[in-house]
């Protein structure tokens, strides 16, 4: 594999952890004393520090080892988790991504950010006075741009032995050894003690022990080994650490409820450093040793495990517990690492990484196989071939498996995306004063990877308004009986062939009346023009409405929520407000699961045929030459079960020549809660559709959102119903 590969692998892996860590960042914040949490952090940073210095990014791998140094104490206890400590973390982040993007565009990374980030986080590390978060960008005096940072005291040194032990049968590179050596060189004085005995008579297996003098932790030398894929058992152990058998026995410490073994006795007899190994890990590192120096052999200590007892039964027949509770504790322990069993095996499952064009590619595929099959289906459907006619459906059975597979693997989970939101709330929050939490749900909700790539800059827009707008500030939410902190509830859920993503805050509500000003102050109404309430809400999305009282960083330019409605319109989607003066705001949006095939309804006029997304369609009539109705403006009405509709002459609209015929279909279409009808000439039925992009030429055609190709392979094109509905609802003011 080429270095190039290798170090665009470690990006792409990288990039993946950064997210990861944002999000277990911010779950630490709101949960300082979550251990879990905390391990996870610096799993990540281990990671990011290993595979970053072995593929060269040694700038990514020493920077990280600062901020994984720190979390290390986190993780020993030896520093508390405070809000100081996570604004650094998450500043470390940003810039472990400022390197990675910048070797992606070659371009210079600051340096005096990292000097004042290493600053705070040493500040911290040495127990310094909880920094602000205004403090933890430390003023860089000097020339100098990239300020060197104070050293740290020096540490103390270590002696480590390192026992490397080939497993049975297995062979070992030699080569990887000695890069292996080379690397433990940097870290302080080291020397290989004893070398294997290569003739083919030396007995046991194939060793090699080393000595390490180093001011480094111990972890910092097993992060040396971290990477290595090799058939070999290692021991890293320090001086003092070797286990020393006392003449007395000591009693073992009382465990805790997950200590209590199932089967495994629990030995005494050692005495080791606590940071090296568990209560129960005593007797297996004795035995080691004592095997090791050669003054027992391995069957010796088998031997002497086998007259133990387990701990339970010590306890029963001392009195002390009931052997049924015993028997209880054991059963629940062994059902409890079941699960965990489980859950690792869950884990572990199998999955690849491949490239968006290649999945892309993928899916063209299979829209031109479903173009293909309907072709082989209507020339069957012509002959009376019984065989062909079985196999045709084969075929298309086949076929739409395929169709649904491969669309299955372009779905991922939309919290993907919602982890994002989470920093933007925190940050944003914090820059207007405001107390503000994010609560989602439905992150397991599964969308078309390509939606969810379009979603991220509509519902940014759409949360920054919830911040600035909706949330009032701590002292207004109190004087209006609220708690200080608000909140917005982001989630997500499956609804027939859509999602529904809501967006929904406690803050303040929409004033109805400031809007209705502002929109008679910029012409879109007039001051006798009646509307309801949801279409006065509607009116947010007009380019340049703004009903902000100055401009800031934030909003209040008039720029967004019609970019955001031209970017739902253009998933197909659609977006409807409801707000309560006081209560808050909802905004949902009805995306398609995917853009890439969907169901429709085919149509005709005259030699023309179209195609109407199904999921819009509510139903179908029939319209007389007599029914046809106007209202006073000259708009053409339908009556339809004492409801009026307004409809749209598709062949009007395209002016297509021809008369119209005797009876004609209507197709009622429902958008954003309006019901309009498309009047075609007949209805032909339900049709899968590859959607096709246009060319420039038509792309930009209002009412045509694309095409697709039927079983003749005659061109049908794709109606952009929302645009229809927002023409037809326009004239009708």
């Amino acid at each position: 594999m080429s270095d190039d590969l290798n170090k665009q692998i470690f990006k792409e892996e990288a990039y993946d952890l950064l997210s990861e860590l944002e999000g277990a960042l911010l779950e630490l914040e709101e949960n300082p004393h979550d251990m879990d949490v905390v391990n996870q952090i610096f799993r990540a940073l281990h990671t990011i520090k290993g595979s970053g210095s072995m593929f060269g990014f040694e700038d990514i791998a020493e920077f990280t080892h600062e901020v994984e140094t720190v979390f290390d104490m986190v993780r020993n206890s030896d520093l508390g988790v405070t809000p100081a400590l996570c604004s650094l973390a998450l500043k470390s982040r940003d810039y472990i991504k400022l390197m990675l993007d910048s070797d992606v565009q070659g371009e210079e990374v600051d340096s005096t950010l990292r000097s004042e980030i290493l600053t705070g986080l040493k500040k911290l590390a040495s127990g310094g006075e909880e920094a602000s978060e205004d403090e933890l960008t430390p003023e860089v005096t000097g020339d100098d741009e990239s300020a060197e940072v104070e050293e740290a005291a020096p540490a103390q040194e270590h002696d480590y032995r390192i026992v490397l032990t080939a497993k049975p049968d297995a062979e070992v590179d030699e080569s990887m050894l000695e890069s292996l050596f080379e690397e433990l060189v940097k870290l302080g004085e080291f020397k290989v003690v004893k070398r294997p005995d290569d003739s083919p008579d030396a007995p046991g297996p194939r060793s090699w022990e080393c000595a390490l003098v180093s001011n480094i932790g111990k972890d910092n030398v097993s992060d040396v080994f971290f990477f290595v894929d090799a058939d070999l058992n290692i021991d890293i152990s320090e001086s003092g650490d070797e286990a020393v058998v006392e003449k007395k026995e000591v009693p073992p410490p009382a465990p805790t409820p997950k200590d209590v073994p199932a089967e495994e006795p629990v030995q005494t007899g050692a005495t080791l450093k606590e940071e090296d190994m568990g209560e129960d890990e005593a007797p297996r590192r004795l035995g080691e040793y004592l095997v090791e120096t050669g003054d027992v052999t391995q069957e010796d200590i088998q031997e002497a495990l086998k007259k133990q007892k387990p701990l339970g039964q010590i306890l029963a027949e001392d009195g002390k517990i009931e052997p049924e509770k015993i028997d209880q504790v054991v059963k629940k322990q062994a059902a409890v690492k079941e699960r965990e069993a489980s859950k690792r095996r869950q884990e572990a499952l199998s999955s690849i990484r491949v490239a968006a064009d290649k999945l892309d590619y993928l899916v063209d595929l299979v829209g031109e196989l479903v173009i293909v099959q309907a072709q082989i289906t209507q020339v069957v459907s012509e002959r009376s071939d019984p065989q062909m006619t079985a196999l045709a459906e084969e075929l298309e059975r086949l076929s739409d498996e395929l169709r649904d597979s491969t669309l299955g693997i372009r779905m991922l989970p939309i919290g993907t995306s919602f982890s994002k939101f989470k920093r933007l709330v925190r940050d944003l929050s914090s820059e207007l004063g405001k107390e503000i939490g994010l609560r989602t749900s439905g992150e397991d909700t599964e969308l078309d990877k390509t939606v969810i790539e379009r979603l991220g800059d509509p519902l940014v827009h759409l949360l920054r308004n919830s911040l600035d707008h909706g949330i009032e500030t701590p002292e207004e939410r109190t004087a209006a009986g609220k708690p200080p902190q608000g909140t917005i509830f982001l989630s997500a859920e499956h609804s027939g062939g859509e999602v529904l993503i809501r967006i929904t805050d406690d803050g303040r509500g929409m004033a109805k009346e400031m809007i209705r000003e502002k929109a008679i102050e910029r012409g879109l109404i007039t001051k006798d023009t009646e509307m309801s309430e949801k279409d006065l809400l509607k009116l947010i999305f007009e380019p340049g409405f703004s009903t902000a009282k100055e401009v800031t960083n934030v909003s209040g330019r008039g720029v967004g929520m019609d970019v955001v409605k031209r970017a739902i319109d253009s998933l197909r989607g659609t977006i409807d407000i409801d707000s309560k003066p006081g209560a808050g705001t909802t905004i949902t949006i009805r995306l398609p699961l995917t853009l890439a095939i969907i169901d429709g309804l085919q149509v005709r006029v005259e030699d023309e045929y179209y195609v109407i997304p199904l999921s819009l369609v509510e139903e179908c009539v029939e319209l007389a030459r007599q029914e046809v109705d106007e209202n006073d403006s000259g708009q053409r009405i339908l009556h339809l079960r004492g409801e009026i509709v307004p409809y749209i002459h598709i062949r009007d609209w395209f002016g297509i020549e021809g008369d119209n015929p005797p009876i004609e279909q209507i197709v009622i279409t429902g958008v954003e809660g309006s019901r309009v009808g498309i009047v075609v000439d007949t209805v032909i039925g339900e049709h899968q559709t590859v959607i096709k992009s246009l060319s420039r030429v038509y792309k930009d055609v209002e009412g045509i959102s694309g095409a697709t190709i039927k079983g003749d392979g005659s061109i049908a094109l794709i109606l952009d119903i929302p645009s229809l509905v927002r023409r037809v609802i326009a004239e009708s003011r």
